[in-house]
């Protein structure tokens, strides 16, 4: 059987990931890379030994072995790249956050459905897109999943979760593209997404929620010239209150500039049990995940992770081997001629939910959230 031919766009995270992800894969192939440099894109593919470099998507798609793109570019260059993919007919592997705005994550959604009346023509096929929402691949997160579906808790009463790491805490980090709010920078781009998306996929839609983002760095150095400062409005620290179907509350705090911040800790407590899922590793947001229970007030204790979840392989890059398994779920779809789960609509419901913290902190309130299905309609 051949292989799908894959364009990589996004070098930096997609160097480090993407690439030896879809040259792991058994059923992916690397047939091109892409960088506004030419030289850039040139050298890299030469590194990698890809057969093409290409300095515009429009090249990239254009190349007759290219089947499919991964995208991992900055935010804000999602939006227009991922629709000159999908309007070319190609298969899509995102990045998150999906987009800038909901209402531009909704119009790819509208691209790749094959019953929208915007989704190009293209006979019997259609652009399969997944999202790289690699937290429902980790193998804790998946037992605790399982333990969630088997009501291991009982009636849920409180979810907690934290999610604090140093990475922007020295002052001193260049000013970049993660600096500027209207870019798609900040700690609820970079990992809110995340949690918006796993909070769906654990415990359902969010009712409605209430939200403060801060920015506690206010400048930082110019990248041209280190004596002078550059202002930054993206918020590098995040709290949520949600408010769940049945009214369980659920309390998030997200921050990017906490030195010795815990780590990344989910908190479930339940009239049953609990759970606590959680990993105080700094360097790697995917190595180190633990997962603890107790039912019936006995004390914590750590539950083994059954084989059927583990990885087949680890790599020193903790996140290459859940992305291999997005790459599973992509060819997967593929084959199948449908979207899996994660899709776009989960893309989509996810800057939803980003959309609206900001909707909350700019206003003061609680914002409602609306049915994903209704804001899908409403175009």
């Amino acid at each position: 059987m051949s292989k799908i031919g894959v364009a990589i766009v996004g070098t930096g995270f997609g160097q480090k990931v993407h690439l030896p992800g879809f040259q792991t894969h058994h059923k992916t192939e690397v047939v091109a890379v892409y960088h506004r440099n030419l030289d850039k894109a040139r050298a890299i593919a030469s590194t990698h030994n890809i057969p093409y470099a290409c300095s515009s998507i429009e090249d990239a798609v254009a190349i007759p072995e290219v089947a499919g793109v991964s995208i991992s570019t900055p935010p804000f260059l999602h939006f227009e790249m991922a629709k000159t993919v999908l309007k070319n007919g190609k298969h899509l592997l995102l990045e998150k956050p999906t987009a800038l705005t909901a209402k531009e994550a909704r119009e790819l959604y509208y691209l790749a459905n094959p019953h929208s009346q915007t989704a190009t023509s293209r006979g019997n096929s259609r652009s399969i897109a997944t999202m790289d929402f690699e937290f429902r691949f980790i193998p804790a997160w998946q037992m605790l999943a399982e333990l969630l579906a088997a009501e291991y808790v009982g009636e849920k009463r409180l979810i907690k979760i934290d999610w604090l790491v140093s990475s922007r805490a020295d002052a001193t980090r260049p000013w970049n593209w993660y600096s500027q709010k209207d870019l798609g920078g900040g700690v609820l781009g970079a990992t809110g997404s995340h949690v918006f998306d796993y909070i769906n996929w654990l415990f359902g839609p969010v009712q409605r929620l209430s939200a403060q983002l801060i920015t506690g760095i206010t400048a930082r150095p110019d990248p041209n010239d280190a004596d002078k400062l550059k202002p930054v409005d993206a918020d590098d620290s995040c709290t949520l209150m949600l408010e769940l179907a049945g009214g369980i509350p659920c309390q998030v705090c997200l921050s990017s500039v906490t030195y010795q911040g815990r780590g990344h800790w989910v908190e479930i407590y339940g009239s049953k049990g609990t759970l606590v899922l959680g990993s105080d590793n700094q360097q790697d947001y995917v190595h180190g995940f633990r997962l603890w229970g107790s039912q019936g007030g006995q004390p914590l204790a750590e539950i083994k992770i059954p084989q059927k979840f583990e990885f087949p392989q680890v790599y020193p890059d903790g996140r290459i081997a859940p992305f291999i398994r997005v790459v599973d779920k992509w060819v997967e779809a593929i084959d199948a001629g449908e979207s899996l789960t994660p899709s776009l609509r989960e893309g989509v419901y996810s800057q939803l939910l980003m959309d609206l913290t900001r909707e909350s902190n700019a206003t003061g309130t609680w914002v409602n959230i609306p049915n994903l299905d209704k804001f899908l309609r409403d175009r």
